[in-house]
Parts: C-alpha cells; structure tokens; sequence
C-alpha cells in the first residue's frame, strides 16, 4: 500500500461507511474496477444515536420500499475533497423512486454481472457520477449522484470543498448514498485503486463528539465534519 492521499471530508452531517478500507481492504470485496480503498457513506438521522437512514418504518422499508424524499442522504451536497480538474460527469441517468430492498439488489445483481462481462455501461453501475483529474497518476470518482444536481463541466477546474452535486440514488445503489473512490487511472476496467486518509473528521464515541485526523473511519463508526 502506498502513502495515502490525505482529503478533507467531502459531505456535512452526520453519516456511517458501510464498506470502507477502515474496515476491510478490498473495501466492496473486490480490487477490480479501482475500488480497493472505495468509501460508501449513507447519512443517518441527525440525531446520531441510531443507524436508520430513513424516515419510515422498517416494515414499510421491507415491504413497500421508501420514497427517495424520506431518505435523510438524498439530496445531500457533495462537496470536493481536494482540488481538481473535471475528467468526465454523466448526469440524466433515472433515479428509482423508492428505495426498496428486493428490487435494488435485483438490479444490483444484473447491473454488476452485465458491467463484470462487458455488455453493461459504467452509467448502469455509478449511475450519475463526476470523475475529478487530481494529478496525472490520481483521479476521484463520485457516484450515484441525484440526477440533474451535478454543478461542474468537464475541462472546469475545482476547488477544495466546491459542491459538485448531491446524493442520490442512481446506478447500482442500494441506499441514497455516496460512493468515492481514487485510482491511478481514468480507465475503470484497468484502474488500481489508491488508499487514502481524511485530514479530519469528527466520530461519535461515547455520547461525545471526538475529533480524528489522518485517518478513515471503519464501518463501526458514525462521523460528521463540519469543515
């Protein structure tokens, strides 16, 4: 593992990172497609003393699904962790109206299987993404965005912390949520993922608000920045 990258936090509120390379490396289970060190980050209530990401009850989640409007991430700003130029955006890709477990993981599995064998688009798996360039041999992917929200153009220079768009529920999502990878390349099928560290964020331990620097949260934790 190389020296990581150091970040700042790219969203405001308090979330958790189901799959992190706090936690496990490769983080989503694989290190194809440059996600070796990939972050998911879903947003809790603001509270933070649970883990729901949504409104509604569990019932209604299991049985009905959730409209995206009751999910507290959906349409979060997505702020740039370290200044760039803009590789690339996809923005119009359709969102599902609700979040509903059976049918997310059914379009999961077919839109992971048809991109793993070459008859399916990066837009079915990241749906509405920004791909930033950071340096020549560095490049930020963030995916599953909302779609119409996406505020910067290819070729545009962007500065730390510049909101790119906001959280949605496009591609293979289970959950309005983020998805921020690093890689080496701008050529999915080929990219090695980069490791990475956040320059500071804040976690909740014991009731009390604790600031983390350097570091990257495991799946354990919930987080906020307010930076």
């Amino acid at each position: 593992m190389g020296t990581p990258i150091v970040v700042d936090f790219p969203l405001r509120g308090e979330w958790i990172a189901p799959n992190t390379p706090g936690s496990r490396i490769p983080s989503h289970g694989t290190s194809l497609f440059g996600e070796a060190y990939a972050i998911d980050f879903v947003m809790v209530d603001a509270s933070a003393r649970t883990r729901k990401a949504y409104r509604a009850p569990l019932l209604e989640y299991l049985l009905r699904g959730v409209p995206l409007r009751d999910c507290y991430g959906w349409g979060q700003e997505v702020l740039a962790p370290l200044d760039g130029e803009v590789a690339a955006i996809v923005d119009g890709v359709a969102e599902r109206g609700r979040v509903n477990l059976l049918e997310d993981n059914a379009y999961r599995v077919r839109a992971t299987r048809e991109f793993s064998d070459g008859t399916g688009s990066l837009e079915s798996i990241a749906g509405n993404y920004v791909l930033l360039k950071c340096s020549e041999k560095v490049y930020a992917l963030f995916a599953h965005l909302q779609r119409g929200s996406i505020r910067v153009s290819p070729g545009q220079r962007v500065s730390r912390l510049q909101a790119l768009g906001k959280v949605g529920h496009s591609g293979n999502s289970m959950m309005p949520h983020l998805h921020m990878q690093f890689m080496d390349s701008a050529d999915f099928r080929t990219a090695k993922g980069l490791p990475f560290a956040f320059r500071s964020y804040e976690t909740l331990r014991k009731g009390v608000w604790t600031e983390v620097r350097d570091s990257v949260p495991t799946k354990a934790e919930i987080l906020r920045s307010r930076r």
